[in-house]
């Protein structure tokens, strides 16, 4: 559903606390606060990472928790659900882009999921977190090729996402920036202000605010940095309250938006000047007049990659036993890259 794209757009960004682990609260008040962007003029909604039943914060402060993390698969959003479609008839109704974070559960294999919705409740996009980040790996699995395809084109124009320290990784930022994002999706669980000690200054609010600030800068894309809040009553269940750090950040790197306090819920709004993307981009645009693809560039595969694949009955039914070639076939189908040398014994490939 596009249309030429406009000069200013309205956009939200939410920073919220989650429904902790009860699927049925958190859609609703996914859908309350959709309603209310819309509602004030926004024509995009950004939700945080995990919003959808909340960042299992409690992996990176606790023991293994058979309780906590079955409750946690079993509160998890699917792709296909009645809930999601909730969620998509929401956006269509309120006639509003929404970019939701949320944990996936494909058959109780969770992923850290970023879908994006168009005005109209399609499903533009739906992408997994390519590697969670350390103790996520307890919980969350990886993400696949197809995940790479991270921007899509919408009325309003390209907007593209990334999951928390998917912005510390060059090669993945170069790779969505390439695909011309103009508004990008930053989603990231509650952070707290660094406290002078030996914890890593990287994942604390401003070392996750400067590196959603070098993206845009990078990109010369506008980035709507999201954040979840913890406020006193989700500190039982998951960490110390605060964490809110929502932000609308400018082409040029900027933070264009005011703040809400840490522990305060509510919605970040700004307009958006393309103009201001343009101008930027006339004096930097890595993928473009400020690149150097004769010396350098990216390789990548975007086939998303399944757990079986019948190597020899995929596209010809009955046929067990392939003949030299038909096996180099399969063989490159499946690696992407010719194989000829190392079948007939050669050294090159």
């Amino acid at each position: 559903m596009s249309q030429p794209n406009p000069t200013k757009v309205k956009v939200a960004v939410t920073q919220l606390e989650p429904e902790w682990l009860d699927l049925s609260a958190s859609v609703q008040k996914t859908c309350k606060y959709i309603e209310e962007a819309a509602q004030s003029g926004a024509e995009l909604i950004s939700f945080a990472e995990a919003f959808i039943p909340g960042y299992p914060a409690w992996i990176w402060t606790r023991p293994v928790d058979p309780h906590l993390s079955t409750l946690y698969i079993k509160n998890s959003l699917s792709i296909s659900s009645p809930e999601m479609q909730t969620i998509q008839s929401c956006a269509a109704k309120n006639n509003i882009i929404v970019q939701l974070g949320f944990s996936e559960n494909d058959h109780d294999s969770l992923y850290i999921s970023q879908a994006l919705i168009d005005s109209d409740g399609t499903i533009l996009m739906n992408r997994r977190k390519l590697k969670p980040t350390h103790m996520e790996r307890t919980i969350f699995g990886d993400g696949s090729g197809d995940s790479l395809v991270n921007v899509k084109e919408t009325s309003i124009g390209r907007i593209g996402a990334l999951a928390c320290w998917e912005h510390t990784q060059p090669l993945l930022k170069f790779h969505t920036l390439s695909q011309r994002v103009q508004v990008h999706c930053s989603a990231w669980p509650p952070v707290v202000g660094h406290g002078g000690g030996p914890d890593l200054w990287s994942l604390s609010l401003e070392g996750c605010l400067a590196l959603s600030q070098v993206f845009a800068i990078e990109s010369q894309a506008f980035v709507l940095h999201a954040t979840t809040v913890i406020t006193e009553k989700g500190v039982e269940k998951m960490a110390s309250p605060g964490g809110g750090a929502s932000a609308v950040i400018g082409p040029d790197g900027r933070v264009l938006s005011k703040p809400l306090e840490p522990t305060e819920e509510g919605i970040v709004y700004e307009i958006l000047d393309f103009d201001a993307a343009i101008f930027a981009r006339s004096f930097l645009d890595v993928a473009g007049h400020y690149s150097r693809p004769d010396l350098m560039w990216l390789g990548v595969d975007t086939r998303g990659k399944k757990v079986v694949v019948d190597e020899f009955r995929a596209g010809k039914p009955g046929k067990v036993d392939g003949d030299e070639k038909e096996v180099e076939k399969r063989l490159e189908d499946r690696s992407g890259r010719k194989i000829q040398g190392l079948v007939n014994g050669g050294g090159k490939v």
